[in-house]
């Protein structure tokens, strides 16, 4: 099997945050960031695997700050964990004011990748070679979010579609919702 480390598709991107991308809000729209993570992802996929990749899923978003126009964000990627077809890309977003030198971590998330051979079947991906303490902690909370992911869809897939309507009125009775009378 092949290896390769986490370094060798690190990436860093950066881009000033213009006015275009304001939200009604005057900072930077959400979806901006999103798509700006997601085509990094797709970068580091992509160098890690030498192939065409697709996302599979973002998980833990988090907006942890906001970002004001102007700024400067920077995008930090790098393959996490490997499975046998995906790739877990932990990323860390940092806005940078390029006047006052203030730094601000602004978002956090996991991005899963697929990658496809020519025919667009799902391939085998190289191995992730560890080489620090850093890395290993990061492989295994990769491992921990795979588990997981897959533990949340069974769920949502299974445990709540066999309530009948009247069970799911009761599960959720306490909850802000007001049930239409025809329900």
């Amino acid at each position: 099997m092949n290896f390769k480390s986490s370094n060798e598709s690190a990436t860093i991107f950066t881009e000033l945050m213009i006015p275009s991308y304001a939200n009604f809000g005057g900072k930077v729209h959400g979806g901006i960031l999103l798509s700006l993570m997601d085509k990094v992802a797709y970068v580091v996929a992509t160098k890690h695997s030498a192939a065409y990749c697709v996302t599979v899923a973002v998980e833990g978003v988090e907006f942890i700050n906001p970002v004001e126009v102007g700024e400067l964000i920077s995008v930090k990627a790098m393959v996490n964990y490997v499975g046998n077809t995906t790739m877990i890309i932990g990323m860390r977003v940092e806005s940078l004011n390029p006047k006052t030198g203030v730094v601000k971590h602004t978002n956090s998330c996991y991005f899963t990748m697929a990658a496809k051979d020519d025919q667009g079947k799902l391939m085998q991906v190289p191995g992730l070679e560890i080489n620090n303490e850093k890395h290993l902690r990061r492989f295994a909370e990769g491992k921990a979010l795979k588990e997981f992911s897959k533990a949340k869809r069974k769920m949502l897939k299974s445990d709540l579609n066999h309530l009948s309507v009247e069970e799911l009125k009761v599960q959720l009775k306490a909850e802000k919702v007001l049930f239409a009378s025809d329900l």
